[in-house]
Order: C-alpha cells, then structure tokens, then sequence
C-alpha cells in the first residue's frame, strides 16, 4: 500500500526569523531558500511582507528565485496586509497565503478586543480577499491549542466553505500535550462537516518541550502538514525542528501512514547555514544535527556499533548529511573552481565585484589555513554579506591585541567610518576580547548592552576558523552580529562591528506574534 505524502512546511524565515536578532537580509533569505528547494521542502513559508519594505522585497526575491517549492506569504486577517502579501507571492510559480487570526478566549478579549462573530467574520473576508491572489490558501486559528472546541469548529467550517485550502492548527504558545493534541485533530476532523475538503496542518511551539511530539502525534491522527524550522528556530522556545519530525516519520514507518519527500542529505547543511546566517548555535546534544549526535563515548557502545551499526543508531551519520564537509579547494584554486563550488552550494553572488571581494577573502583564508571546507566558504560567503549591510556605518581597518600572563591584556583597533575617516581607539580589559569591545565602544558609544557573546569553531582543526556571534540589545532593539576568522580576537571585533551596524541601521522591522 501506497503511503500518504506528509507536507513539510518550513517557516525558519518567517517564525525563525521571530527570535531575537535572528532578522535576515534578502541575500541570506535566498541563500536559505535555495537550501530548502535543494532539500525538496514542500512549502517554504518566505516572510511576513507587510511587516516591511525589507521583508517585502525578500518574500518577492524568493517568490521569483524558487520554482520548485511552493512560496507562501504570512498575513493578519486584514485587507491591507493580505494585498501586500498577494503582491509579493504572486510572481511565484506556486504561490500560497496564509492569513490568520485569533480564537481562544483570551486572546479575543485581551488582543483583539473582538466578539466570536465579528472574528469569524473576519476570517471568511480574509479568506475572499486572499482568493483575489490565489486559490492556494491556508488558514491558521491562532492560539487553537486554548480555544473552545465548538467555536474552532465553527470558524473553521465557514473558512473552508469561503475556500481555505489548508487549515493550520497551532498551539501558538506551545501548551497542550500529545494526547490531547492528537485527539483535538482527531476531534476537528470527525465534527466539521467539510472537514475532507482540505488538508490538515499543525504548527507547535516547543515551551514545554513537546513541539514535535505534538506535531507526531497530530500526524498519527490524520494531519498531512507538518510546519517546522531548521533547528527549531523560533521565539521563546522554538518550534518543531524539520530535522527531527522528517527523521522521525522516516525512522519509524511501521508506525507512519505517510512519508515525506525530502532529501535527508541536506538536512546537516541546512542545520549549519541557518546556524551561521542567525547567529543561532546548535547544542552538541541536539538530535540529529548536533555535533554528538552520532558520537559514541562508552566503551560498550563503541564495541556494538563496530560490530552492527544499528546496535545503537537507529539512523547513519551519513543518511542525514554528515561526513559530507568534503575539502573543496585549496590555495592553489583558482577564481573558476570558486565560483563554481559556490554555485554547487546554491550561492549566487549577485555582481562581478562580489565575486572578486570573496575571491580575495579566500585566498586570504587559504594563506592561513590549509585545508578549506564547504562551512569555511559559507562563513565567507556571509562575510562578504555582512559588509553589504545597508547602512553599514564602521569598519575594522586593523587590530592589535595583546595578552600576556601577570599583565593587564589590551587592544588598539583602527576603524573606519561612512566616509572613510579612521579612527584609532584603544583600551585594556579583563582580556583581548573585553578590551577590543571597551576599545569599539570608546569610539561608537553605543551605549548597547551585550547579551550574548558565543564562540564555535567552523571546522575541525587547530587552524579552524571560529565563528562568533554577539548580541547586542538597546531601546528594546536586539541584534546578532557574526565574524569569522582564524583568530578569535578579530572574529570578536568582526561580529561586535557588524552588530553595531545593524543597531545603527535605520531600518525598522515588525515581528508580528504569528501562529
């Protein structure tokens, strides 16, 4: 017997994007996006484009970019953001909108200030005024998880009579437990009447830990659509991780009556450019894509899987994408075999002189370290992106760190601002890094307040490049800044400079709190 196809819906560059200082420029969206495609991701859920110009442009540039996915656009139950939304789809060849409004008690009283039949009002013009655009339409009652079971059915019977296509069941703040949830989608799908018109879709949030296994449990009960993030990226605690709901379904079929269509191959690198373009680590013990995921440490262990592998790993190393890092090129590589492996990895630099500036960065980097793999040109890649940040303000010129046992460590930088004037600056603190910081601050007066300051290593190897990323927050505004390089001093002052950027950059983004 033939299995279902369960619909992987990823939403890492709209919900992801939602984490603090995880925002994406349009270059990093289509780097993402073109990852998805080659994964085989069903839907690729690009942005919220009424949020602003900026995620218009990029929900657009994606919308054109992609033909093999199908491209969806996020809108509030209005008409104004369900225009902006069609007009930044509609150039896809398969477009989708999803619009969504609240349903639960509390958030009808509390956030929209609304009766239940003005909201389900409301949700059957939203469906009309999507219809303008496409008739791929996909509709979420957010907060279902909390929502009265008989009003749920209510709205969601009027919707799909108005021509929802899809139908998203979040728990928004992540609050219902397996059981329960398997049985609400079990329940929605036996009382309203139209119920088989459209696919069924969940979307779980990870507060309490249980993001995936809701989304399992919603898949044994007849759901078709699973919406994730690489990593379970997402605010707060995340959402259900792509990576452990498709390895689940694959791993466990005697269990699943579907299976997805997804290339597990490029799960890892997917896992790692989202990691480098947000600024966002994996944990080591994360499953899957973590670094120990696959590690043996007990004697026992190691001793079962050199014998049979499926002692203890119910999965390879190699069936999710790892060991694939394989060395690209070398010093001696020349500007064609760049290019080349860079389009092999779905980067497309978008002019001539980008592609010379990252030329010359590699073999900047290939002077320094001998053996260059695919997650060292990603870094670079990304670099050269960082110095394209609108707005871009300051600049490290140069940097001289020193640190010394029984002395107090100190860093001189030089920096150069919008116009070219230089700037010396120079201080000591608790280490190089402390004092490169206080030495930047001394000159930028950003007077922001740091909230993360995160270290990881590219690649293996001594001579490995690290990648680090800072966080920075004032006003209510936070950001992530990334620097790479082979010393970690001037990796620091990269990620500190390019956080500065972007705090000082003018431009405003609107995060809407989402299904």
């Amino acid at each position: 017997m033939a299995k279902e196809h369960l619909i992987i819906f990823d939403t890492t560059m709209r919900d992801g994007e939602q984490s603090p200082g995880a925002a994406m420029s349009k270059e990093e969206k289509l780097r993402i996006a073109r990852q998805l495609e080659r994964m085989h991701v069903d839907v690729i859920e690009a942005g919220f484009p009424a949020s602003s110009d900026g995620d218009f442009e990029s929900v657009q540039a994606v919308a054109r970019a992609i033909k093999d996915s199908t491209i969806c656009g996020l809108a509030r139950a209005n008409e104004k953001d369900i225009q902006r939304c069609g007009e930044a789809i509609r150039v896809a060849q398969s477009p989708r909108l999803h619009t969504f409004i609240a349903t639960s008690p509390i958030h009808m009283e509390k956030k929209l200030r609304m009766e239940p039949t003005q909201v389900i009002d409301q949700a059957v013009r939203a469906i009309r005024w999507a219809s303008a655009y496409t008739n791929n339409i996909e509709f979420s009652p957010e907060d279902a998880g909390r929502s009265d079971i008989d009003f749920l059915c209510r709205i969601i019977e009027q919707v799909i009579k108005a021509g929802a296509t899809t139908i998203n069941i979040p728990d928004t703040v992540g609050y219902t437990l397996p059981e329960q949830f398997g049985s609400l989608i079990r329940t929605l799908r036996e009382r309203i009447p139209n119920a088989d018109k459209v696919v069924w879709s969940v979307h779980c949030h990870n507060d309490l830990g249980l993001a995936v296994a809701n989304s399992l449990a919603a898949v044994v009960n007849g759901a078709r659509q699973v919406e994730c993030t690489i990593n379970g990226l997402g605010e707060r605690a995340g959402n259900a991780s792509l990576e452990e709901v498709v390895m689940a379904i694959r791993t466990r079929q005697d269990i699943f009556m579907c299976d997805t269509q997804i290339d597990a191959t490029q799960i890892v690198p997917a896992s790692k450019l989202v990691s480098g373009i947000t600024g966002y680590p994996v944990q080591p013990n994360k499953a899957v894509v973590g670094a120990n995921a696959f590690a043996h440490e007990s004697g026992i262990h190691q001793d079962g899987v050199l014998k049979h592998r499926e002692t203890y790993e119910i999965m390879s190393a190699e069936s999710v994408g790892w060991l694939n890092n394989r060395l690209s090129l070398g010093k001696l590589s020349g500007r064609s075999a760049f290019k080349s492996r860079l389009l092999e990895l779905g980067i497309e630099l978008p002019s001539e002189e980008s592609l010379n500036a990252a030329f010359k960065r590699f073999k900047d980097l290939a002077d320094k370290k001998r053996e260059i793999f695919d997650e060292d040109l990603q870094a670079l890649i990304s670099e050269e992106e960082i110095d394209l940040v609108e707005n871009e303000r300051w600049r490290l010129v140069s940097l001289t760190a020193h640190s010394e046992t029984g002395e107090l460590p100190y860093a001189k930088l030089v920096v150069a601002e919008i116009g070219g004037q230089e700037h010396v600056c120079q201080s000591d603190g608790s280490g190089p890094v402390d004092a490169t910081f206080k030495a930047l601050e001394s000159v930028c007066h950003s007077e922001a307040t740091l909230l993360l300051y995160s270290v990881n290593n590219i690649t293996s190897g001594t001579d490995a490049q690290g990648e680090v990323t800072v966080r920075l927050s004032k006003a209510g505004r936070i950001v992530n800044g990334q620097g790479a390089d082979t010393d970690i001093v001037v990796a620091s002052a990269k990620a500190y400079i390019n956080a500065l950027n972007k705090l000082f950059s003018k431009l405003q983004r609107l995060n809407p709190q989402g299904s």
